[in-house]
């Protein structure tokens, strides 16, 4: 994510926390970001300096109709400055804020096999009593870890799979003298 995107998506939310509206603005901006995203030549068109402003905005008004304004008039703020493709940036950097503000910390959990729904429950358990936070666990499949688990949170990695063991004695054994 860059500074640029920092800067915008925690006015976004600083805005939103004004007046009241974090959980509104998150939500219809997740849909803002998935919409854009998924259309590659829709995101190139509202990027293209060769089309007015004015048309680039009105694709905006017209797609999000019904949208609250604050968030439309964001897009456009983008659109206007050349900085759509910094979308994706700004709602990790608002998703970071309202997480921080809301005690919540997402935890991507990637395994060899899908969690039965008991681990699941007690990893979930255990990580909030760990972390004093909400925790929301989304879960990877990655048949390439092998077996155990490896968790990312809060831009921390704590690998217990059996694909890092593997390599830490591999480690090992390079670097010992014969």
């Amino acid at each position: 994510m860059t500074e640029l995107a920092k800067r915008y998506g925690g006015s976004l939310y600083d805005l939103a926390a004004e007046e009241k509206l974090t959980e509104e603005l998150l939500q219809e901006l997740q849909t803002a970001v998935d919409s854009i995203e998924a259309e590659p030549q829709y995101k190139r068109l509202l990027a293209t300096p060769g089309v007015p402003k004015k048309e680039r905005c009105a694709l905006l008004d017209k797609a999000f109709e019904g949208a609250h304004p604050y968030l439309v008039n964001f897009l456009k703020l983008l659109c206007e400055e050349n900085l759509i493709g910094e979308l994706p940036g700004v709602l990790r950097a608002y998703r970071d804020r309202y997480n921080e503000d809301n005690g919540i910390l997402e935890v991507t959990a990637v395994s060899a096999v899908a969690l039965a729904a008991p681990a699941r429950e007690k990893l979930l358990a255990k990580l909030q009593k760990m972390t004093g936070k909400n925790v929301v666990l989304t879960e990877t499949v990655d048949p390439s870890v092998l077996g155990g688990l490896r968790l990312d949170m809060g831009g921390k990695r704590l690998d217990g799979t059996v694909q890092r063991h593997l390599e830490r004695l591999r480690e090992e054994i390079d670097g010992a003298v014969l």
